[in-house]
């Protein structure tokens, strides 16, 4: 029991003497009724704070001033401080707030995610907790009943296979028949005729030692009756058998087809993308962005040589000189921390590690534009021809040439050609995803470079006036990519589907992109300022 409601200790109040005075003055440390607060506060010779009796003692003692109570909060440092503190130049022109208002404002807060928790958001987790196993099972039947289907649909497409090739067999036998009586037949015919033809042999050969004239002059000749009766009857060709090369894609259409798992995740976006951070920058025109960690990034820009490394408060922590001279086009940073950049001056790729720059890769007859480091630890670079009429995806491991990302399954181009720079970005799904900004369209492709889709905007949206430029994605597998002249930047998922807008935030010709571990947005924009947003709740 609280000392105060005890009969045999009673707290009164230091003025008064009135028992279970309900208020407390924090500076001066005496009790206080409700009758006795005026008089109090009316000695304006010290400052005061009055408390509810229950929070006596509650407020913080300040680390830089030992006898003073912190009564404030700076809203902006978070952080309690006394009157002295918080009319330093450290706090001078911050936002202050009452501390014990500020206290009951969150106490309230709490009363409330604490309701919130107990009774409607916990109990939907419990839900979805006891559903997940049926989900498991109603799934796992749902996929054995598709096997089924396909075992069935496999035997008959082999019963069709096997009495279609009994009925080509059957064929040959009977071709097999009319070939031996074909033979047949002309065995007959020669054998007749070859009595005859010695037969005629002999007439000849008497009529030629005779002198019978009238003899002679009867003779008529057989010869063209049989010149040409074994050809008659020869046989002019054998039947032959051309396997069809199989195909295997020919064979899966008519097996039949099966439709993708489509898993929709509600994705709790913002309304409003929130901006926490401003980063100034030294460049005139701010091009590119990539991640070293949550609260550092390394930075390129155009006509600019010089790659930058800031803080989050835009301290610039590292700047390194291309070895060129010239501006980079893409940057990304590998897993082991060091920096690639593309160099289309040269042609080549480089690794910034400490302070050496290395020349990794080398191109003849090809310009690098973007470039990704993937969760492998490989590099995806897009790079034109020099002639600027093709466009291509080349994946490299180190320095060895691993992938050619160049056509569809038709033998058309999978991306456009020209000179604007094509940026890539790697999906947790291991796809590879490009912002082709001639094409309007952002072009995804499987690991393996076949075609998954191409999202031209949403459909409400005409496909000119979709202008992707910057690309990245984040640890949803969701797809953002900056549309330049339309100011905004579209949200879509590993399959296509358009899920969210950003177009608020003063966004200003968005560019490069690049999200942090914690999905956190950060957007330059054509000029020299960066911002960190704050898109899902």
């Amino acid at each position: 029991m609280d000392p105060m409601y005890s009969l045999q200790d009673a707290i009164r109040c230091d003025l008064c003497e009135t028992p279970v005075p309900p208020k407390h003055c924090e500076l001066c440390h005496i009790h206080l009724c409700e009758a006795c607060e005026g008089e109090h506060l009316s000695d304006q010779s010290k400052d005061h704070y009055i408390v509810p009796f229950k929070l006596r003692g509650s407020l913080p003692e300040c680390l830089n001033h030992p006898t003073k109570t912190c009564t404030q909060l700076c809203t902006k440092c978070n952080i309690p401080v006394c009157p002295h503190c918080g009319a330093s130049d450290q706090h001078e022109n911050h936002e202050k707030e009452e501390i014990l208002k500020f206290f009951k404002s969150k106490k309230e807060l709490i009363q409330k995610d604490l309701q919130d928790l107990e009774k409607s958001i916990y109990p939907k987790y419990q839900e979805a907790s006891t559903n997940i196993p049926v989900q498991r099972a109603d799934v796992k039947q749902h996929f054995q009943i598709l096997k089924t289907a396909l075992d069935k649909q496999g035997e008959a497409l082999h019963a069709e296979i096997n009495t279609i090739i009994q009925d080509m067999k059957s064929e040959i036998d009977d071709m097999d028949v009319q070939f031996v009586s074909a033979i047949d037949e002309l065995k007959d015919a020669i054998n007749h005729a070859i009595p005859e033809i010695t037969q005629v042999i002999l007439d000849l050969k008497r009529l030629l030692d005779t002198s019978d004239v009238s003899l002679v002059c009867k003779y008529k000749s057989r010869t063209e009756e049989f010149r040409d009766s074994p050809e008659r009857f020869q046989v002019t060709s054998l039947p032959t058998f051309t396997p069809k090369e199989i195909n295997r894609e020919e064979i899966h259409q008519q097996i039949g087809s099966l439709s993708k798992l489509n898993i929709t995740y509600m994705y709790p976006f913002l309304d409003k993308p929130r901006i926490l951070t401003y980063i100034q920058t030294e460049y005139m025109y701010l091009r590119g962005v990539s991640c070293l960690s949550d609260s550092a990034l390394w930075t390129c820009g155009y006509k600019d040589d010089i790659l930058r490394l800031y803080n989050l408060q835009g301290e610039l922590l590292r700047s390194v000189q291309t070895k060129s001279g010239n501006d980079p086009w893409g940057i990304a940073v590998t897993r082991s921390g060091g920096l690639v950049y593309t160099d289309p001056s040269d042609s080549s790729i480089n690794l910034v590690s400490g302070t050496q720059i290395q020349t990794l890769i080398k191109l003849q007859g090809w310009i690098p534009h973007g470039l990704c480091s993937t969760s492998s630890g490989d590099l995806l670079i897009s790079m034109r021809s020099d002639d600027g009429k093709q466009t291509k995806v080349v994946r490299y491991s180190g320095t060895k040439k691993k992938q050619r990302i160049k056509w569809d399954d038709q033998g058309k181009p999978l991306y456009t050609s020209g000179s604007y720079i094509k940026y890539l970005s790697e999906n947790r799904n291991l796809d590879i995803c490009v912002a082709d900004n001639y094409a309007h369209a952002v072009v995804v492709v499987s690991a393996a470079g076949k075609l998954r889709f191409r999202y031209t905007g949403p459909p409400s949206t005409p496909g000119e006036s979709f202008d992707p430029v910057g690309i990245t994605t984040d640890s949803r597998g969701n797809i953002l990519t900056s549309d330049y002249w339309n100011d905004s930047i579209h949200i879509i998922d590993q399959d296509g589907h358009f899920l969210h807008y950003i177009h608020s935030c003063d966004l200003c010709g968005p560019w490069g992109l690049c999200v942090n571990s914690l999905d956190n947005l950060f957007v330059v924009e054509d000029r020299s300022k960066m911002k960190k947003l704050k898109y899902y709740k």
